[in-house]
């Protein structure tokens, strides 16, 4: 099933929530690395095609990124964990594609957002604490995988990374840096199929260009509220935008199936 989006009108109003759509994205960005994409997604839908959003989003994610690693330099990856995350992550998006194309992608949706409910729910229960789990390299390779699936369908690969990563106990700048770098990493290679799945036209392209002025204040806004947080305070933020993003993604499926 080849997307078909309605490409949006270039009005006044569309700039504007396009416009705020993107800040809000790179805000995010800089003040936790990545992820959340889609909690910024709903704005853009007010007043385009969710499709059309994606394939907008798509070249500007990769803007976001490059700009995000001015403050989210080398020291603060986690090689280590990037090392098994990866190859999964690239795999995944192949395989998002091909779902994108030919599968009902909401049942997607659905799981991972249960899934990641369970995840928060069972932090809530275990006190909210932040503790050093041991690394695995299958768990790994896995939530790369279905990071990159949910990354190209929905736009929101951070849930299955957040559940491998913040369970390690990483220190707040480096699960940051990490999440940053492995996005960058995603948005790159997702950005081709995006963009020949929706295929932009001259109106999309100058709102991608207008909405590139978010990137600088937002990414560097969110870095400098990063800055101020305490580890406790960045990863209970961090729970709670999983929370949103997950009841966001079974608002999609479930909707999805009604329509």
């Amino acid at each position: 099933m080849t997307a078909t989006p309605i490409m949006p009108e270039l009005t006044f109003v569309t700039i504007l929530v396009a416009f705020t759509g993107v800040f809000l994205i790179c805000f995010l960005k800089g003040a936790f690395g990545g992820g959340f994409a889609i909690v910024g997604i709903p704005l853009l839908s007010v007043v385009m095609d969710p499709v059309a959003a994606g394939g907008l989003l798509a070249p500007l994610f990769v803007a976001m990124d490059l700009y995000a690693l001015r403050y989210w330099k080398p020291n603060t990856w986690s090689r280590q964990d990037l090392v098994p995350l990866l190859p999964g992550l690239i795999v995944g998006i192949g395989a998002g594609y091909l779902l994108f194309r030919s599968l009902d992608h909401h049942a997607i949706e659905v799981v991972m957002a249960l899934v990641t409910l369970v995840f928060v729910g069972l932090w809530l229960a275990g006190g909210t604490g932040v503790s050093a789990r041991t690394r695995s390299t299958p768990k790994a390779v896995a939530a790369g995988l279905a990071s990159g699936v949910t990354t190209m369908v929905a736009h929101s690969g951070g849930p299955p990374l957040a559940m491998y990563l913040l369970p390690l106990g990483l220190t707040k700048e480096v699960y940051a840096g990490t999440t940053s770098l492995f996005f960058t990493v995603g948005n790159a290679t997702k950005a081709i199929p995006w963009l020949l799945l929706v295929r932009p036209a001259g109106a999309e392209w100058m709102l991608m260009a207008t909405c590139l002025l978010a990137v600088p204040s937002g990414v560097g806004l969110g870095w400098r509220l990063h800055r101020f947080l305490d580890q406790r305070q960045v990863f209970r933020a961090c729970y709670g935008l999983l929370t949103v993003t997950a009841l966001k993604l079974l608002w999609d499926g479930v909707s999805g199936y009604l329509a």
